[in-house]
């Protein structure tokens, strides 16, 4: 049965990428960005459809204006998951343009890559940001840098606060858990030394997987001379997605 159920999401799922490729091939050089929005948000929310994978939501979410999304990091389904609520445009590392098809879409789809390896990677990055912001635009980041069981957390990097500090947009932490059968679960997580056809498979072949995507409370900012530095502004998100992921352990 998992086999089956495999080999017919991954065909689905290839054609549904091939789609997406296409539409951003023929369309994103005139149709305007709100339209691209718009399809990316729903594109997403079928991509997830066909995956098998059921999301609710809880919080409230920013969906005007410039945000910065800080989330904890997991899957390669988390980015979908925060473009079925809202057209993101994520930071994510420079590896995953390489990916067949899902890397070639994530850069159609205006994803911002971080070159690691760079000394200048902050600074450009940063700078894509503020362009996305001065667009009102929501930017997701990944301040872990990389993804974990999702039973835990890793540090949160500071030097991405840094753009939403300086353009004063809103910040607003966001929890994800994954569950499989009802319960919490790092079946989906994408950990290790584990190669996307092996996520692949995890996720494709299972049934009654689950995403609860939590939008917690904004980040105060300051106004003029009292501004909170990058890495307070790190600190009080990383709290505020602590205690949701350790709570529901």
């Amino acid at each position: 049965m998992k086999g089956l159920r495999f080999t017919l999401r991954a065909g689905l799922i290839t054609l549904w990428i091939l789609c997406g490729l296409l539409c951003i091939a023929l369309t994103y050089s005139w149709i305007g960005l709100s339209a691209r929005l718009w399809t990316k948000k729903y594109w997403s929310k079928i991509l997830l459809g066909l995956c098998g994978v059921r999301v609710t939501q809880q919080g409230n979410p920013v969906l005007k204006g410039g945000v910065l999304w800080a989330v904890n990091h997991i899957s390669w389904l988390d980015i979908f998951v925060l473009n079925c609520v809202r057209a993101t445009a994520f930071v994510a590392k420079s590896e995953i343009r390489h990916w067949p098809l899902v890397g070639w879409l994530a850069a159609g789809a205006g994803t911002i890559f971080i070159e690691r390896a760079s000394r200048h990677a902050v600074h450009k990055v940063g700078h894509a940001m503020q362009t996305h912001f001065a667009r009102e635009q929501a930017v997701g980041l990944f301040p872990e840098g990389t993804t974990s069981s999702g039973f835990d957390l890793l540090p949160f990097y500071a030097n991405l606060f840094e753009p939403a500090r300086k353009a004063a947009v809103q910040i607003q932490p966001v929890a994800l858990l994954y569950f499989h059968q009802g319960r919490r679960s790092d079946l989906a997580a994408f950990v290790g030394e584990q190669t996307l056809v092996e996520s692949l498979w995890c996720v494709l072949s299972a049934s009654g997987l689950s995403i609860e995507i939590h939008f917690l409370p904004l980040i105060a900012q300051a106004k003029e001379l009292n501004l909170p530095t990058r890495a307070e502004l790190a600190r009080v998100a990383r709290q505020s997605v602590s205690e949701v992921v350790s709570k529901n352990n």
